[in-house]
């Protein structure tokens, strides 16, 4: 499987959290769920996004925001309101002197906030993937920390199907709102890859270089092979050395860097299959060993393939600090 297929097709939402929330500003929430992935769209309303680091980011109405964990981030009507709702990791939501506010803010099937649901100014839809095993190692470690995909460039009709469909209550609602979730996930995924901006990873762009391109198509196609840099230069038809200072440029990392992180990410979603055994994970990645695989795999994520198996969904791998799930309360 090549990275852009992993990327794609990580999203795989098992009982996310989906929730239809209502507001009358001003209203701010800080989010400290620490989920892996959350996505964020507003019905009515313009909102703001206010990320651990960097600029606040507006929201308006249609635009569909991706927001990786687990760094806590701010959702508010304006930068400037105070916080006035944290949502921690339980899935409690406590006001800033610490009043539990999640059930007397429940307004029915999914849906939360302030009683004036009907004409509330403020309508914002929000899904939240659980653990990192549901997202893929490969989109935790390719993601910004926050991407906006904007109305227009934005498939309309699918918001409105999620918007639709988040206040039903129907037998077999949840695996219906998983799917939609997974897809309107995967549309700001493509189009922040159409986008090519720099925020872009490397190896994305480099699968169209006519040198690092070939050997990276050959690594992805056939991670178990006994690569060395040689022979991924021989498949692009240059020196080793040319073939090496190309790559790490345009990828980012030296060839054999990159194919460790590779086998190391597949590893990592393969061990979350029930019959899978670290020895057969290995073989396919390219280990030749459930030993060997382990002490890489140690190294690289801080626990070992079985322990990883056994608390990677509650305690989530340390990429890009991705840990444990949580979000709004599902109503």
């Amino acid at each position: 499987m090549d990275p852009l297929t992993a990327l794609l097709e990580g999203p795989k939402a098992r009982g996310a959290f989906l929730l239809r929330s209502v507001f009358t500003p001003p209203w701010s929430l800080r989010v400290q769920d620490r989920a892996p992935v959350s996505v964020v769209t507003m019905v009515r309303g313009d909102a703001w996004i206010l990320p651990a680091e960097g600029a606040p980011i507006r929201l308006r109405p249609g635009d569909v925001a991706a927001v990786r964990g687990p760094r806590p981030y701010t959702l508010a009507d304006d930068p400037s309101t105070p916080v006035r709702i944290t949502v921690g990791p339980d899935q409690r939501c406590t006001t800033a002197d610490g009043a539990d506010v999640t059930d007397c803010m429940s307004l029915g099937v999914r849906t939360w906030g302030e009683d004036r649901d009907r004409d509330a100014p403020a309508v914002m839809l929000s899904g939240t993937y659980q653990a990192p095993s549901e997202v893929g190692r490969w989109l935790l470690t390719a993601m910004p920390e926050v991407l906006v995909q904007e109305a227009e460039a934005g498939d309309a009709a699918l918001v409105a199907l999620l918007a639709d469909e988040i206040r039903r209550e129907k037998l077999g609602q949840q695996p219906v709102l998983d799917r939609l979730l997974d897809l309107v996930l995967v549309s700001v995924l493509r189009a922040w890859l159409a986008a090519d901006g720099g925020s872009v990873p490397g190896w994305y762009r480099a699968q169209s270089d006519p040198v690092v391109g070939p050997a990276l198509r050959a690594v992805h196609e056939e991670p178990a092979r006994a690569w060395t840099v040689a022979a991924l230069a021989a498949e692009a038809g240059v020196s080793r050395a040319g073939f090496a200072r190309r790559f790490t440029d345009l990828v980012g990392q030296p060839p054999m860097a990159y194919l460790t992180s590779w086998r190391l990410a597949l590893a990592a979603d393969l061990l979350h299959a029930p019959e899978a055994t670290v020895d057969a994970v290995a073989r396919r990645v390219g280990y030749g060993s459930g030993f060997a695989l382990s002490a890489a795999f140690k190294r690289a994520y801080g626990m070992s393939p079985q322990q990883y198996r056994t608390h990677g969904r509650a305690a989530g791998p340390p990429l890009h600090g991705a840990a444990r799930s949580g979000a709004w309360p599902s109503g």
